[in-house]
């Protein structure tokens, strides 16, 4: 792990997105699928996963998280996960926010297995950091890789 003892405690604030292509008619009925309410499922696997990145990435610093945020919205093709996570620490939050997108979107993905096998998690990327030496980071258009 990186030695963050010297840094200052501040406000860190950190999104991430990632989208689920899914048929027309699995967005549909995300709210009734046969394991119960794929949203709802996918937005508290989020939340907990969080929770844990310092249990899932070896490296990763235990953050005392303030908020956790996970939005699910139906997009063209699918649906888009949007997380925004909030801490005051010593080092930055963009992992908890990408665990936070991979987690709902694998949740997701299990809830609509049975209906839609070919669904498909892409695009995880950090949309914005905030907080700490580095200051603001806002992607932007220009560099979207995948869009």
């Amino acid at each position: 792990m990186v030695d963050v003892s010297a840094k200052a405690v501040t406000r860190r604030q950190a999104s991430a997105s990632c989208r689920v292509l899914l048929l027309p008619e699995t967005v549909a009925q995300l709210a009734a699928m046969p394991k119960g309410d794929a949203v709802a499922v996918a937005r508290l696997a989020g939340i907990a996963a969080a929770k844990r990145t310092d249990e899932l990435i070896p490296l990763a610093h235990t953050l005392p998280l303030d908020h956790v945020e996970v939005e699910i919205q139906p997009v063209a093709g699918g649906v888009r996960i949007v997380s925004r996570v909030m801490c005051t620490a010593r080092t930055g939050a963009e992992l908890e926010a990408m665990v936070a997108c991979a987690q709902a979107g694998l949740a997701l993905y299990d809830m609509v297995k049975a209906v839609d096998r070919g669904a498909v998690i892409s695009d995880l990327r950090l949309e914005s950091k905030a907080g700490g030496k580095s200051g603001l980071y806002q992607r932007d258009a220009a560099q979207s890789r995948l869009r």
